[in-house]
């Protein structure tokens, strides 16, 4: 089919979906409170529904007081009775599926609840409005004559007491609308193979044949089955591989880190980087705009939002707000209500608002993932901005990466300690290590302020990791591929004894 006649097709309904992304663009607070009024209608009759009395609140403040903030380990019991089938707890249409997610490294699983609702008018909603987006910038666009390279995760369905668990990607791929099977790669076979090492070849030597127009996945992972491509095929580029390629979605790890990798793979200045927000819980923003990193809130996909100021965040203090509350620059929890059945439901994500007109979001860091023992307040943003520009200084391309502190010890200092493992190392350490304290103290003034004299920090010491480590600590814990992420920052050393004893006597 002639690019004029696919592109036109998908105007059309470009256009009629732009009518209702308007709508909330316009209408943001009044489309956020409708949504949450329609949660709580449908959601009345139900177990939760009940023991809240949904069915009387009348206004946000009223939800807001009577129900409680929870955790995923307060859900777990009533997830646990819907997983072996009883149904109408805290949603009223049966849930068959239960996205299997350990977070970033958590040992015990958890399982999230994906209904037919959160499946249709979120996650598969949130692809359409993706391509309508990109099309929408980028009019000449040849997406829609080839195929999407999708890499996910690595788990297969498993059924249970007449429930199915899996990796998110897995419930996806097995329940994909025909029109995104027909133009996604690889097979279906090969996407839900179990052995992730034996799943990338399989995944290069189909992909390989095919006409790939645009990539999808985790940027740490497809990283990997990248250079696995470039390896099988002896090319330069993967522009030799797939002519056609325009366009790179990806989301579930800050992009920054990996940016000068995937120029060096893909050397073409029009080509496209679109970044996503998605998680087991919904799918939450979409880079709207061609070359703006920022990423426009869904409001009308079933997610009603509230933020924690992470100022308050875990202390007496604490304090919820709605989205009209929020301003730009500060750093938020979040906070979920949905249409899959989780009720202002904390997700462990933080975000920072670059704008209100309309809600635009950089994704910040995780709840979990921070280092504040010495009240540095350092989060995943500051780090993976000042990493990059010292891997720019010295030419060094980073693979992965985590970091602790140093406790204070009698009349010893406390310090933050990394392990870093190098794609091309740096010249030299020392000075990678002092140019990373400095440019740390620059876009975080409580860092630089406890730095101050060596105050209350001494300078930070750096591990230089030996090739594969992070790979092999993931493989170790069974946590390859799909959304399973290195712990950038964390308030104790468990991660980072584990890398080191892992990492041996390894000199760089």
């Amino acid at each position: 089919m002639p690019i004029p006649i696919v592109n036109s097709i998908a105007s059309w309904f470009l256009k009629k979906r732009f009518h209702q992304i308007d709508l909330f663009l316009k209408y943001p607070i009044e489309v956020q409170e409708e949504l949450l009024f329609n949660l709580l209608q449908k959601a009345k009759h139900t177990e939760i529904g009940r023991e809240y009395d949904f069915s009387s609140i009348k206004t946000y403040r009223e939800f807001s007081e009577r129900v409680p903030v929870t955790t995923y380990e307060e859900n777990e019991a009533r997830i646990e009775r819907a997983r072996c089938g009883e149904s109408n707890i805290f949603w009223p249409t049966p849930i068959k599926w239960f996205a299997k997610s350990s977070g970033t490294t958590n040992a015990k699983s958890k399982f999230i609840p994906v209904t037919s609702d959160s499946l249709e008018n979120c996650h598969y909603a949130a692809s359409k409005d993706l391509l309508c987006m990109y099309l929408n910038n980028n009019p000449n666009a040849q997406l829609f004559l080839g195929k999407s390279l999708r890499l996910g995760g690595s788990k297969q369905l498993y059924q249970e007491n007449g429930t199915v668990f899996g990796d998110l990607s897995a419930i996806l791929i097995d329940n994909m609308p025909f029109w995104a099977e027909f133009s996604s790669t690889p097979s279906n076979e090969v996407s839900l193979m179990g052995d992730w090492e034996t799943k990338m070849q399989a995944i290069v030597n189909e992909t390989i044949k095919e006409n790939v127009t645009s990539l999808a996945g985790v940027p740490s992972w497809m990283l990997v089955l990248l250079n696995q491509v470039m390896e099988t095929t002896g090319r330069n580029n993967l522009f030799e591989v797939w002519p056609n390629l325009e366009v790179y979605f990806h989301g579930g790890v800050n992009f920054d880190p990996y940016i000068d990798q995937y120029n060096k793979l893909l050397p073409k200045s029009d080509f496209r980087y679109y970044e996503i927000y998605n998680a087991s819980e919904g799918f939450f923003a979409i880079q709207d705009r061609n070359e703006n990193k920022e990423l426009l809130l869904m409001l009308d996909y079933g997610i009603f939002y509230e933020f924690i100021p992470m100022d308050t965040y875990g202390t007496p203090n604490e304090k919820v707000i709605p989205l009209s509350e929020v301003e730009e620059g500060k750093n938020y929890a979040i906070v979920i209500t949905t249409n899959a059945g989780l009720w202002r439901y904390k997700i462990g994500d933080t975000v920072r608002f670059t704008s209100t007109d309309p809600y635009r979001i950089k994704v910040t860091g995780r709840t979990k993932h921070h280092i504040n023992v010495f009240g540095e307040e350092l989060i995943i943003e500051n780090a993976e901005s000042a990493l990059r520009k010292v891997s720019q200084l010295t030419k060094a391309e980073i693979v992965d990466y985590t970091a602790a502190p140093i406790f204070m010890n009698g009349k010893e200092k406390g310090a933050h300690e990394w392990i870093i493992e190098f794609k091309s190392p740096p010249a030299d350490l020392n000075s990678f290590t002092k140019l990373l304290d400095a440019a740390l103290q620059e876009v975080n003034s409580d860092y630089e302020a406890k730095r101050f004299n060596n105050t209350t920090l001494n300078a930070p010491k750096i591990h230089h990791a030996r090739k594969r480590l992070f790979y092999d600590w993931l493989k170790e814990k069974n946590k390859l591929g799909g959304q399973h992420k290195v712990p950038r920052l964390s308030n104790t050393r468990d991660y980072l004894e584990e890398l080191l004893r892992l990492n041996g006597d390894f000199q760089s």
